[in-house]
């Protein structure tokens, strides 16, 4: 009865981490075309946790890396602002959208054509990485329309 107690605990904490990736979600993941590769493009998406999560890095094959920025103002000048983790507080959405805080795609290895789809990999300090579909938009586009649709799907 015992060794039959260990190995359902041993079972169960090796099934949390994937279980744990159900309580995040990446919404409406999209990018706006780009003219040139010599400027950086930006992602935009809207990501949930029902238990809260930190958002601790983002790399994608269409870029050398990637960057969370967040923009500041003071008074009329805003300015873009590196962030190295983003806090996902539990049962909110951070909203990452043009004019505010986004993924920025820094070295990309081609331009973002509009239509085409590029993967993009997030790391959660808790939920571990989740991989989405990220939709090419038009250069001037505000987002898919606020589809509710998880990204990937």
């Amino acid at each position: 009865m015992k060794k039959a107690i260990i190995l359902l605990v041993a079972i169960c904490s090796i099934s949390l981490p994937a279980a744990a990736n159900e309580t995040v979600r990446v919404l409406d993941a999209w990018a706006r075309a780009t003219i040139l590769t010599s400027r950086p493009g930006a992602a935009y998406a809207t990501i949930e946790s029902d238990s809260g999560d930190r958002l601790l890095g983002v790399t994608t094959p269409v870029a050398d890396h990637v960057m969370i920025h967040a923009i500041e103002s003071d008074g009329d000048v805003s300015r873009m602002k590196h962030v190295e983790v983003l806090e996902i507080p539990a049962g909110q959405r951070i909203a990452l959208a043009p004019g505010g805080m986004h993924l920025m795609l820094m070295g990309l290895h081609g331009k973002l054509e509009e239509g085409a789809m590029f993967p993009m990999t997030l790391s959660f300090e808790k939920a571990g990485e989740v991989t989405v579909e990220v939709s090419v938009l038009g250069i001037a586009a505000d987002g898919p329309q606020n589809t509710g649709k998880e990204a990937g799907q």
